[in-house]
């Protein structure tokens, strides 16, 4: 169910061509051209939000569930579960967005962004990322 929840909020905010409808397509369209992601964390048992980049949420979800990182701040807790996966042009257009959202060092950004996507879109357009 985590899974699906996922692939719904990539449907959500990725925009593909027509011809490939189905959610189904729209997946494998984002694997073949290993497109990279923001994905925003939270953890209940330590209502904490983590910012990232990736091109495959499933395998660094359960990364940081498993505290595969060393170092890393999601290491204080092992129930994080993706609240935002936004997809990005490029790897270096997703760590710039990321730069941007960790250097704004806000929890009511992240929460924002969260109920709003497209502020994302608009962040892009105006820093031109």
């Amino acid at each position: 169910s985590n899974g699906l929840k996922i692939h719904v909020s990539l449907v959500r905010f990725l925009e593909v061509p027509q011809k490939s409808p189905s959610l189904i397509s729209r997946w494998v369209f984002c694997y073949l051209y290993k497109m990279h992601f923001i994905y925003i964390l939270f953890s209940k048992t330590t209502n904490k939000f983590y910012v990232g980049e990736t091109d495959n949420i499933e395998i660094r979800l359960s990364k940081h569930n498993q505290h595969s990182y060393e170092g890393s701040f999601t290491k204080i807790a092992a129930d994080w579960k993706v609240v935002l996966l936004f997809p990005c042009v490029s790897r270096e257009q997703a760590i710039r967005l990321e730069k941007f959202i960790k250097n704004m060092k806000s929890k009511v950004f992240i929460q924002k962004l969260i109920i709003n996507p497209e502020i994302l879109k608009d962040i892009i357009s105006k820093n031109k990322f």
